[in-house]
């Protein structure tokens, strides 16, 4: 079966996708166009793993089947000081919000849902990836030069690991991948519990 499988990556991130490919596979991308603003108050961890939960729900009901297919939802949040930290939006959005954590950690949720659908069943497994970010002290010149790029706006916690933002993460504990918005140890683990190897997904040369 695994020669046949789609893979399917329920989200439009240029991030999760990079982290995907490097990994050996190679998704097909179809973005879930779910409103984020539909879900009611959740702790940061429920509120990635729900998202997650829609998102891929919502591609996954809308595929035409053409075998078995693998469907993976993702969602990020950063949490600080129990507070739920999403995509800033707009330029003084994201200011405000590095002003308010630099120097500062905080700990970045990354919730997966992995759906195996084919052979007239469906088949799901969901999880929480969290690492804890440490963030530079970084000036008030260098949050204005950062934001002026557009690339904070619309990432989770306003910030990047594998992009322009790199330079202000002092450091991580934990999965680095989650950071990116993929626990790739995480996804290896759910889709070992769907009976799937993951050497099996590589892409063929």
């Amino acid at each position: 079966m695994a020669d046949r499988l789609r893979l399917v990556l329920a989200s439009a991130s240029s991030g999760r996708l990079a982290a995907l490919r490097a990994a050996g596979l190679d998704p097909e991308v179809v973005p879930s166009g779910v409103d984020e603003s539909q879900v009611g108050r959740r702790t940061p961890a429920e509120l990635a793993r729900t998202l997650a939960m829609l998102k891929c729900h919502a591609v996954a009901g809308r595929l035409a089947l053409e075998g078995p297919t693998i469907v993976l939802g993702c969602d990020s949040v950063l949490e600080i000081d129990a507070a739920v930290h999403g995509k800033p939006g707009d330029a003084a959005a994201a200011r405000r919000r590095w002003l308010s954590m630099r120097g500062r950690a905080g700990v970045l949720h990354s919730g997966l849902c992995v759906q195996l659908l084919g052979a007239g069943r469906t088949r799901e497994e969901v999880g929480v990836g969290s690492t804890t970010v440490h963030f530079a002290n970084v000036s008030d010149d260098e949050i204005d030069a950062y934001v002026a790029t557009g690339e904070p706006l619309g990432v989770a916690g306003a910030f990047t690991l594998d992009g322009l933002g790199g330079p202000f993460v002092e450091g991580i504990e934990g999965d680095p991948s989650n950071v990116v918005g993929i626990s790739l140890p995480l996804l290896r683990r759910l889709l070992i519990e769907l009976g799937i190897a993951w050497p099996s997904l590589w892409r063929r040369a």
